[in-house]
C-alpha cells in the first residue's frame, strides 16, 4: 500500500504548482463516475434521471494508464456505483495502473449483489484499503422517505450485517456509515449518531446537501440554513470530542472535526475560507469522459475521447488555466467533502491544529461500534458521496 507519508511529501509541490504553475503535478485525489444510473430516488439528488454515452472499460483502461501511479485515493462514484455492471473490473484497472492507497465506494445498499462485488474488489486489490460507505439519511421509515425507496432501510441493515461479516475476512476492508445532512433530516442527527454508534461500523461520516451540477440540484432548496446545520453538526462534534481515540483514529477524527467546522464557516462567510486545490490536487472524470476539477462546478476541461485518452493532455493543457484562475480568485466556494479534505492537507493552520490535537494526552481507544479504531484510515476521499 502506498504510504500516506508519500502524499504529505507532495504537499509543498502542490502549493508551488498552485501558485507558480510549476512543478506540474497530476492529482492525488481522483473521482471516477462510470455511470449516473441509480436505483434510489433521493430528495437531495436528481442524478438518476441522467443517461450518458458512458466510457467503455477499454476506454477507462487507456485513461487510467495515462495517469501512472500519481493518484493516491480513488472514489468510484455514481449514481449507485455498485449497480454499474463493470465496477469490479474498473477497480481492477485503477489498481493495475495506479496502485492507489485507497479505493472508496459509496453505496445505497439496495442490491443483493453488493457483498459479492465488494469481496471481488478486496481480493483483486489486496494492497489498497477498500472503503465501503453505506448511505443512511434517517432511521427506519425516515430513511426510506428521503431515499425514495420503500424498504431501503431494511436493505441497508441487511447489507451492513453482510459487509461487517465480510470485513472479518479482509484486513483491507473498512465499513462506514455516511449521512447527508439536509433540510429533511438536520433535526435527526442525534438519532443517526446513536444508531451509528451501536452499528459496529468502523466510522460514521457526514456531509451537507448542496447544489451540484453533477447531481442536477442547482437551485433546489436542500441545504439547511447555517444555523440549522450548526445545531446539527455541533452535536456530532461534541460526541466525537467526548470520545478518546488513539492511533490513526485520533488523526481521522481530528480531521473530521476540522472539516465540520470548516463547513460551518463556509456557510456563514459564503467564501472558500481556505484555499481550494480542486483542479490541482483533485479531479473527477465523468461517465462520458469529461474531466472536471470537481462535481460542484463541473467545468468542462476537455473530453478524454478528444485527447486519445491521455489525461495529462487535459490536465496540463490551455483550457484548465482559466478554471484554475477562477478557483484561485475565490469565484466559487463550496463545502464539498472530497475536495475539502484534500484542501485541508495543504492548509498549514489546519495541519497545525490537527497536530496539536493528536499529540495531546489521550488514554482511551474508541470508534463508532465500540472497539479500537486502528482500521480507520485518514478521511481524505471517504466522505464525498454522489451515490444519492
Amino acid at each position: 500500500m502506498k504510504s500516506m507519508l508519500g502524499v504529505l511529501a507532495r504537499v509543498p509541490l502542490f502549493r508551488l504548482y498552485r501558485r507558480f504553475g510549476w512543478p506540474k503535478m497530476l492529482p492525488i485525489n481522483l473521482t471516477l463516475s462510470p455511470s449516473p444510473k441509480c436505483n434510489s430516488r433521493c430528495l437531495t439528488c436528481n442524478i438518476w434521471m441522467k443517461r450518458e454515452n458512458e466510457l467503455t472499460l477499454e476506454e477507462w483502461d487507456k485513461a487510467l494508464a495515462s495517469m501512472g501511479s500519481a493518484p493516491y485515493w480513488f472514489t468510484i462514484s455514481g449514481g449507485e456505483p455498485l449497480m454499474y455492471p463493470h465496477v469490479v473490473e474498473l477497480a481492477k484497472l485503477a489498481y493495475k495502473h495506479c496502485q492507489p492507497g485507497i479505493i472508496n465506494i459509496p453505496t445505497n445498499g439496495i442490491l443483493n449483489s453488493i457483498p459479492d462485488r465488494v469481496r471481488a474488489i478486496c481480493e483483486a486489490c489486496p494492497e489498497s484499503q477498500v472503503i465501503i460507505n453505506l448511505s443512511l439519511d434517517g432511521v427506519g421509515e425516515k430513511h426510506d422517505f428521503i431515499r425514495g425507496v420503500m424498504g431501503n432501510f431494511e436493505k441497508f441493515e441487511e447489507r451492513l450485517e453482510q459487509l461487517l461479516a465480510l470485513r472479518d475476512e479482509f484486513d483491507n476492508l473498512i465499513i462506514g456509515i455516511h449521512s447527508v445532512i439536509s433540510v429533511f433530516n438536520h433535526d435527526h442527527v442525534p438519532e443517526l449518531i446513536a444508531y451509528a454508534n451501536r452499528s459496529g461500523a468502523d466510522q460514521f461520516i457526514t456531509e451537507i446537501a448542496e447544489p451540484r451540477v453533477e447531481l442536477d440540484t442547482v437551485g433546489l432548496p436542500i441545504t439547511p440554513d447555517p444555523e440549522e446545520y450548526a445545531a446539527a453538526i455541533d452535536q456530532l462534534i461534541a460526541y466525537i470530542e467526548s470520545k478518546q481515540f488513539t492511533g490513526m483514529a485520533k488523526i481521522t477524527e481530528a480531521f473530521r472535526i476540522e472539516y465540520y467546522k470548516l463547513v460551518k464557516k463556509i456557510l456563514d462567510e459564503q467564501d472558500q475560507v481556505i484555499d481550494c486545490y480542486a483542479g490541482w490536487a483533485s479531479a473527477q472524470i465523468y461517465s462520458d469522459g469529461t474531466v472536471w476539477p470537481c462535481c460542484v462546478r463541473a467545468d468542462d476541461l476537455g473530453n478524454l475521447r478528444d485527447f486519445a485518452y491521455d489525461f495529462k493532455e487535459i490536465w496540463f493543457g490551455e483550457k484548465i488555466k482559466e478554471v484554475r484562475r477562477s478557483i484561485a480568485a475565490k469565484e466559487c466556494h463550496c463545502p464539498l467533502a472530497n475536495a475539502s479534505y484534500t484542501n485541508m492537507l495543504h492548509d498549514v493552520p489546519t495541519l497545525t491544529r490537527v497536530g496539536l490535537k493528536v499529540i495531546s494526552p489521550n488514554s482511551g481507544r474508541e470508534r463508532f461500534g465500540g472497539t479500537a479504531g486502528e482500521r480507520i484510515p485518514l478521511p481524505m476521499a471517504q466522505d464525498d458521496v454522489s451515490s444519492e
